[in-house]
């Protein structure tokens, strides 16, 4: 009997956090919308923070993902130390259309990291709207330059046509999988009271 119980606790969805966050208007929501429910939604309307849940089958193993969609960031906007508690990675997401998106994923890491104390968390830098390939400005050379200078992993993406939406995702959990397999075996699980 004890063997079904094994099997079962094997097989349970990992639970992974991930939090969406970016400039105003770059296609969080839709992104998000378009990965859980499959639907994009022409109209913008300013985010309420909200959360979504899908399952997600990654190299064999069944996650359960957390998404946190985050109201749009601006310089002046504090981050809010909500987006780092409990959270496995995040997903920094920048219109291909606004160079201005661009760079503020640089302040919002910046954050992250101070908020953190640490020099690398799991990040995955995405572009989005590349179906407005006429309004570009910003190069798929430079989220590959940027992702290579932050050793993370990067996409382009559109909601609208849902081009690499689910791979954005992918991409996300092979990060903290990558993060948590660099903390030895032996250390896993220990606790240290400082």
């Amino acid at each position: 009997m004890s063997t079904t119980g094994t099997n079962t606790a094997a097989r349970a969805p990992k639970l992974r956090r991930i939090a969406l966050l970016g400039a105003r208007a770059v296609g969080k929501s839709s992104m998000v919308l378009q990965f859980v429910e499959n639907v994009f939604v022409e109209s913008y309307f300013p985010t309420i923070e909200r959360s979504f849940t899908k399952q997600l089958t990654y190299h064999g193993q069944q996650y359960e993902v957390e998404i946190f969609d985050t109201a749009g960031q601006d310089e002046f906007s504090i981050f809010n130390g909500k987006h780092a508690l409990d959270v496995h990675g995040y997903v920094l997401v920048y219109s291909v259309t606004s160079r201005q998106s661009f760079e503020m994923i640089g302040v919002i890491r910046d954050k992250i990291l101070n908020y953190t104390g640490t020099d690398w968390v799991p990040i995955v830098i995405v572009g989005n709207k590349t179906d407005l390939q006429g309004q570009r400005q910003v190069s798929r050379e430079d989220g590959e330059d940027l992702a290579a200078r932050w050793k993370c992993l990067s996409c382009e993406t559109s909601a609208k046509t849902n081009m690499n939406i689910g791979r954005a995702f992918e991409l996300m959990i092979a990060e903290i999988e990558k993060s948590t397999d660099q903390v030895p075996e032996e250390k896993k699980g220990e606790c240290i009271i400082l």
